[in-house]
Parts: C-alpha cells; structure tokens; sequence
C-alpha cells in the first residue's frame, strides 16, 4: 500500500520536521494601539507612548506550532480526537505506519512535533497470536508486525530493566529509543533516510530517534501515561478506528496553544 504520497509526507516531515511558525495574533496589536490613540487624543502618529507600570510582566506573544503536512487518514484521525477528546486528558501520538512517522501531542491536544520511526518489518495491523511469549529467534518475519489500533500506554520495565513505553504489553509492543546494539541492521540510518521505504527493521516496536524520546516523548507520558493511535496499512480506517466516522457530526474544539513481569522489546 505504499504510494508516492508518503514519500512526500516523510520528505516534509524530515525538512526541519515541519516546525512552522505561525504568526502572533494582530487584534492584540490593534487594542494597544487603540489604548495609545486614546491617550494621546486619538491622533495619528503621536509621538507620546504608553508607559507599562513598574513591575508589571508583560506577556510573551503566545506563538503555537502549526501541523506539518499529512495523510488524509492521519488528518481525519488527529481532527477525530481533537473534536472527540478521545484523548480523555492524556497526552496522544498518532502514528502513520504508511507515512514512518509519529505525530506527538500534549493533553491538552496542542501540537508537540513529529518524528520519523522505525516499524516491524512485517505488513499488516494484527499481532500473531502467542507472539509475545516467544522468544525472538522464535518469530518469524511475518509475525514481525506493529499493530494498528488505539493503545493506552504507559511506561514500564522490558528486558533487561529497561524503561520503555508499553503500548502492547501482551504482545510485546513498545515505543523505546532507537536500539543500536546490531550495527548491520543501520537503525540510525534508516530512521534519518528520507524515504519509508526502509522503516521496516524491528520486530514489531517503535523506534524513535533518542533525543526526541528524551527530550519530547518521556516528558508527557512519564507521570501518567498516554494514547497512542497507530494507523492502518492493510486494513481499513473505519474498521480500525469506527468512531471516527462521527467526525462530521463533531462540533470541533479549538486546540490549546502551548509494571509486572519482565519482556522484551523490538
């Protein structure tokens, strides 16, 4: 199901990650424009200005990021949850399988950033049965699949006491830091190529570059958890997320600025 637009979502996406800046708001310029005019008799280009008060913090113009460029599923999924509050109070990502990207928001709904991922190698949106007792020399590489659906996640311990955002435990799905300990298996590289095509190398986890796992990811989802929303690629997007299909009958809300035993992960 791969076509030519997620290659150009990707290449968007990895252009800066298509952190756009839009514009403060002009009315809050006109009101204190009309507070000076008023002032100083409601002329034109008078020369007196207004003095801010002694102490008085003035407000940074609040400056939200705009939404890069994505896939009419993805679209329709992020304006399902934004108008639904599916997101029930947590921070969400949304993650286009077709695309190898992830959308990161915070629980108020507002835009965080996005990132390239890397997927398990095999197509399809359903887990084998059983694949997560098996050992990894166990799974074949077409139960190697990252599954689609709606996940509450939380964070917790895998193989070898290590930290990972479980979106699947049963199943052994996480979204952890990109794994680095195979070098033939060039993670790093796959995850910065500008194509998807060559996204697929995991066992079904989700590899996200570190510094944004760090530095963006652990952040909101540490204390309470999150959703994730993982988009279909062989399946449909009515059969996977159904309720999305009220989205039309949606009054849309406006977007605020701003632990068990051990598995492994893939």
């Amino acid at each position: 199901m791969r076509g030519p637009l997620p290659g150009r979502y990707r290449a968007a996406a990895l252009a800066g990650l298509a952190l756009a800046l839009v514009a403060a708001p002009v009315p809050l310029a006109a009101a204190a424009g009309a507070k000076v005019a008023a002032k100083t008799g409601g002329k034109a280009g008078g020369k007196t200005r207004a003095k801010p008060r002694r102490g008085a913090a003035v407000a940074a113009p609040v400056v939200p990021l705009a939404l890069p460029l994505l896939s009419p599923a993805a679209d329709q999924i992020v304006a399902w949850v934004a108008a639904a509050k599916d997101n029930a109070g947590l921070p969400y990502a949304v993650i286009d399988k077709q695309a190898a990207s992830l959308l990161l928001f915070d629980a108020k709904g507002a835009y965080v950033g996005q990132t390239p991922v890397l997927l398990g190698v095999g197509i399809g949106d359903d887990s084998s049965p059983g694949v997560g007792a098996k050992d990894l020399a166990e799974i074949g590489p077409a139960e190697r699949t990252t599954p689609a659906g709606r996940f509450v996640t939380k964070f917790g311990r895998a193989f070898g006491r290590q930290s990972v955002l479980w979106v699947d435990y049963a199943n052994s799905v996480a979204i952890h830091a990109v794994i680095t300990t195979h070098k033939k298996e060039r993670r790093v590289e796959r995850l910065v190529s500008p194509s998807p095509d060559d996204n697929r190398i995991s066992f079904g986890c989700i590899n996200v570059g570190s510094k944004f796992y760090t530095g963006q990811l652990s952040p909101l989802f540490r204390r309470k958890g999150g959703v994730v929303y993982i988009l279909p690629e062989s399946r449909t997007l009515d059969d996977v997320f159904p309720r999305a299909r009220l989205l039309p009958y949606l009054k849309p809300t406006p977007v605020a600025a701003t632990p068990g035993a051990e598995s492994e992960p893939t």
